[in-house]
């Protein structure tokens, strides 16, 4: 992986910053040119190579191969718990005042897109070290999104699900060798690198495809909450890493992750239980443009 430049101050900020944003709004327009010619584009077939095999794979090599405190990933995942439960009270308070249904909009506003975003953000951001704190709040986003998430758009719980995350059995490997104090099999090793290395750009572009492929219904409403969205995760990973007295790439980490915009699944699971899916995908692609714009501010809030 390639360490994060981060910015220095003066005048080549500018050129810093470019460094950072350019890979991954290059990778994302690449995605949206693709989907607005309409070629070819598995969803379902990148998304289970990315959820199944990719992502497993980075979660392994980093954490293996990055010099990190186990007693700092907990503090990170304790920081992340408590700004989900931040998200999700402050959402169903904004909900509830406006009178809009939950199931529909409360996973939105909860869950931010940590992975086709956060990831490679926090990466070039910050490196390897950056990256390792970040798959820390993407698994726990992951977990909560794919079993509460779930269960707020369907209107059950279903814990089961758990058992079926291939990211949990990815963190339970890493730490095994962590705890222990194990090596890795350079062969283990280089195989994990390699196929970890598909997920980030395969993320990104089909975060491109998915923003050429949706449509914005209600503007209004779609931008009122792609701004909450993005208000209640900045104010809340700032209010969290204040909390948790993070500094440094940790408090970087879990201000840019919170302040993400809405997830794509987010979407996806809107249109599975009919969960005005037209006005969730507004969400999806208003906040992400606006992301996209306000980024270089976010970067200069966090580094």
């Amino acid at each position: 992986m390639r360490a994060g430049p981060g910015i220095r101050r003066g005048a080549s900020v500018y050129s810093d910053m470019a460094a950072i944003i350019s890979p991954i709004f290059i990778c994302a327009a690449i995605g949206f040119v693709w989907g607005r010619l309409q070629r070819p584009f598995d969803v379902e077939l990148v998304t289970a190579l990315v959820s199944s095999v990719g992502t497993p794979c980075l979660i392994g090599a980093t954490l293996t191969s990055v010099e990190i405190d186990l007693q700092a990933v907990g503090v990170m995942a304790g920081a992340t718990l408590l700004a989900f439960a931040g998200f999700a009270a402050i959402g169903i308070l904004a909900l509830r005042w406006s009178g809009l249904a939950l199931h529909s909009f409360l996973p939105a506003l909860i869950f931010p897109n940590s992975g086709n975003m956060g990831l490679p953000l926090c990466l070039f951001a910050f490196g390897d070290t950056g990256l390792a704190f970040a798959i820390v709040f993407f698994t726990i986003a992951s977990t909560l999104q794919f079993t509460l998430g779930i269960g707020i758009a369907a209107g059950t719980f279903a814990p089961g699900q758990l058992l079926r995350m291939p990211q949990l059995y990815a963190v339970g490997f890493a730490l095994l060798f962590l705890t222990t104090g194990t090596p890795v099999p350079g062969w283990l090793a280089n195989t994990l690198d390699l196929l970890g290395g598909l997920t980030i750009p395969l993320m990104l572009i089909a975060l491109g495809v998915a923003l050429a492929r949706l449509r914005v219904i209600s503007i209004r409403r779609s931008l009122v909450l792609s701004l909450g969205r993005l208000g209640i995760g900045l104010a809340t990973g700032l209010v969290v890493a204040w909390a948790f007295d993070l500094s440094g790439v940790a408090r970087g980490v879990l201000i840019v992750q919170s302040a993400m915009p809405v997830a794509v699944f987010s979407y996806l699971f809107a249109q599975l239980y009919r969960r005005a899916p037209e006005e969730v995908a507004g969400m999806v692609v208003i906040s992400t443009a606006i992301s996209f714009a306000t980024l270089p501010l976010l970067l200069l809030l966090v580094l």
